[in-house]
């Protein structure tokens, strides 16, 4: 039995402390993951003055090489190459491949859900093994949105499968998600053995996502909620009647010869003008510094308490008529209208619409917010943002462009744009083949061709210079660069031993198979509630220690740790995915337990026995 020293006690009040703040999210995961690393660099050089003074026994060390280990993740090949990955993803992006491709699929969905379904599935999972899966999400969202409007069914149908479906496809291949590419970093440090090979477990994962397409398209589709009904209009969806309305200026009006920011946005009214319509001419943000005039009529978004104090004072007279998206799109005949989803490491999460000054920003304003089920619409300028979070904006086209162009958002509508670099289809798509020709074949090491790969897209101009650092989601590299000293302290500790132990006991009673179901379930429950990287950097060490005890194989330990930290099907926190979806979804917290509870369980009993088909256990 391993002894518990003050080593493994240290660490396991680092690993306690970041469970809970992982899980609560007070402060961002990769902010978290950075005090991990910090927190360790500092526990040594501590331990060792107090050492020194008589204060304790002996120092307590976790890294071998200090400071060099615990600041290794920033070098490390697994943040190297994902970081690289997300560029390869936003060149292909860029191209615009994948927008034509839903545009050609809407032609045969028509109105049948089981082929908008079908659809839905049967792309997303594909593209995520061979670009980043939350980047698959990002891109498709809009199209499985449009699909829906198309076809009159409600997105809740759509949404949620769209999100299981790309975790599927990310188990297909090496580079399907940052989770595999750590787990063989993690697995070829520990055991000294070779990296995973780009296709080494495509068998096992394509067996998997098979079982779970089959799961979405018939006990899953029905137990998928219509929590949105099938949209005709956004106003409705967002139940606006009572907070969308018009006014006009009386010819007495005190407003008269008064700029709009003056008179009607810098009061204590909760209002927000829309658009103002002179004549013929609809005019949207800056309205701010124009002169108000008999006549106008203002669209506004208020409640009707408000609505009353302010007829009351200023000399407004209400428009007896029910606003409607087609009026707030009246301005330049464009789509004024969109929901935008605020994207996982946003600027604007934990920021609100105040503080962020957003009207003014992005010329555009919020006339609603949605939240899961919940709807907000009175009251939202100092609500603190959350990532998920689904905006109902009104703004002009340009500034909806401008926003879909932005990495905080993720415009929920097919939009027309025009900077797709559609010529350049065949050579983004080529040099993602030729990254994972390079790979497969053994050329080079999977870090090695994702940068070449890197470095083609901006020589060949798929990217500008300008655009790699937005491409990267810094968020997920820092949160990569964080944990992996916390997996190195395990090791060096002890920690991992001793939790292998407890984990082989149960191999007193079980046979093999079933301890490797035991690993499985517990890494699918953890990162259900934290970061999947921080559940692969957790597990595979237990995991191979366990394996080594146990006489088995620890590659067939770690496949099972690795898949199941893809399956984070029913919370919508434990994966980026199912954040994305959740407001435009409607979702409740409860739809992901219902829905996502028997999938987990289901690929939790055939990834099991798959695992012991494909590969060995001892």
């Amino acid at each position: 039995m391993v002894a518990i020293t003050p080593d493994i006690l240290v660490v396991f009040a680092v690993i306690l402390v970041a469970l809970a703040f992982f899980a609560t999210e007070p402060v961002p995961v990769d902010v978290t993951a950075i005090g991990v690393m910090v927190s360790l660099m500092l526990i040594q050089p501590a331990s060792e003055a107090l050492a020194s003074a008589g204060m304790l026994g002996a120092p307590i060390i976790l890294f071998e090489s200090y400071p060099g280990d615990a600041l290794s993740g920033f070098a490390n090949t697994a943040t190297l190459t994902v970081l690289a990955m997300f560029i390869l993803s936003e060149g292909v992006q860029r191209t615009g491949i994948i927008q034509l491709l839903g545009a050609k699929i809407s032609t045969f969905t028509g109105d049948s859900e089981l082929r908008q379904l079908g659809a839905t599935v049967g792309v997303v999972g594909p593209i995520s093994g061979f670009i980043n899966n939350t980047a698959a999400v990002a891109i498709l969202l809009p199209m499985v949105t449009d699909l829906a409007e198309r076809g009159r069914t409600s997105p809740s149908k759509l949404l949620l499968p769209l999100s299981y479906a790309s975790m599927f496809g990310g188990m297909l291949t090496l580079i399907g998600t940052s989770t595999n590419i750590l787990a063989s970093d993690v697995y070829s440090r520990i055991t000294g053995e070779a990296p995973f090979t780009m296709f080494e477990f495509t068998a096992l994962g394509a067996v998997v996502m098979a079982v779970g397409v089959v799961y979405l398209m018939t006990i899953g589709r029905r137990l998928t909620p219509e929590r949105i009904e099938p949209r005709r209009d956004l106003t409705e969806e967002f139940e606006m009647a009572e907070y969308l309305t018009e006014v006009v200026v009386r010819d007495d009006s005190p407003l008269v010869g008064q700029q709009v920011q003056r008179a009607l946005v810098e009061t204590e009214f909760d209002v927000d003008l829309l658009q103002l319509i002179r004549g013929e001419s609809v005019f949207l943000e800056p309205l701010g510094p124009k002169e108000i005039q008999p006549g106008d009529v203002f669209t506004l978004r208020t409640d009707r308490n408000t609505l009353v104090e302010l007829l009351d004072v200023e000399g407004l007279d209400l428009v007896p008529a029910t606003v409607t998206e087609d009026e707030l799109e009246l301005a330049d005949r464009g789509q004024n209208l969109v929901e935008v989803v605020v994207a996982p490491g946003s600027a604007l999460v934990g920021e609100s619409l105040a503080s962020a000054s957003f009207r003014q920003r992005y010329d555009a304003t919020v006339l609603a917010l949605r939240r899961g089920g919940e709807l907000i619409r009175r009251r939202m300028d100092n609500l603190p943002l959350r990532v998920g979070d689904t905006l109902l904006v009104q703004a002009t086209v340009e500034s909806i462009e401008r926003l879909d162009n932005n990495r905080n958002f993720i415009v929920a509508q097919e939009i027309e744009r025009h900077d797709y670099r559609e010529s350049k289809i065949p050579v983004a798509v080529g040099i993602v083949a030729g990254v994972v020709a390079l790979a497969a074949l053994g050329f080079l090491p999977i870090v090695v061709a994702a940068l070449l790969g890197a470095l083609a897209m901006v020589a060949t101009k798929c990217l500008r210079p300008t655009e790699l650092y937005d491409a990267v989601q810094w968020d997920v590299i820092f949160l990569l660069a964080g944990v992996i000293p916390l997996g190195i302290a395990m090791e060096n500790s002890g920690a991992a031993g001793l939790l292998a132990e407890l984990v082989v006991m149960t191999g007193d009673y079980l046979p093999l198979i079933a301890v490797l179901g035991v690993f499985y379930f517990v890494t699918a429950l953890l990162t259900n509630v934290i970061s999947n990287n921080a559940s692969v950097v957790l597990m595979i060490p237990v995991a191979i220690e366990a394996a080594a005890t146990l006489g088995a194989d620890p590659f067939s330990f770690v496949l099972a740790v690795m898949f199941a930290a893809s399956t984070a099907f029913m919370t919508p926190v434990g994966y980026q995915t199912n954040l994305f979806v959740y407001g435009p979804g409607g979702y409740k917290f409860t739809d992901y337990i219902r829905v996502g509870g028997p999938l987990q369980l289901l690929l939790g009993v055939v990834t099991t026995i798959g695992v012991a088909h494909f590969f060995p256990l001892t």
